[in-house]
C-alpha cells in the first residue's frame, strides 16, 4: 500500500495550520497596537483641549431611540462605526442611559 499520499496530505494539513495559527497572532498583534494607537491619540486629543465631532446621524440614532427602536439603533451606529454587533449593542444601550 502506498502510503505517500496520506503523507503528503498530513504534512498539508500541518503546515495549514500552522499559516492560520500565525496569522491569527499577527491580526492580535495588529489589534493591541491599533488600541494603543488609538488610546494615545485619545489622550492627545484630551491634553489639546480638542472634542471629536459627533457625526450627524448619530441625531438619527437619538431620534430612533426616543422611538423605541434599537434594533435599527444599532444598524445606523455600525453603519456610522464600522463596529462589530456587540460592540455596536453595548454603544446603544449606553447612549439610552
Amino acid at each position: 500500500m502506498d502510503y505517500a499520499p496520506l503523507v503528503a496530505a498530513v504534512f498539508l494539513l500541518i503546515g495549514a495550520s500552522g499559516f492560520a495559527r500565525a496569522s491569527d497572532l499577527r491580526a492580535k498583534r495588529q489589534d493591541l497596537r491599533l488600541q494603543r494607537l488609538e488610546r494615545k491619540v485619545d489622550l492627545l486629543l484630551a491634553q489639546a483641549g480638542i472634542v471629536e465631532p459627533e457625526d450627524p446621524r448619530m441625531a438619527e440614532l437619538d431620534a430612533l431611540l426616543a422611538q423605541g427602536k434599537k434594533i435599527q439603533a444599532i444598524k445606523v451606529h455600525r453603519e456610522v462605526t464600522g463596529s462589530g454587533l456587540a460592540e455596536a449593542k453595548e454603544a446603544v444601550e449606553r447612549r439610552m442611559r
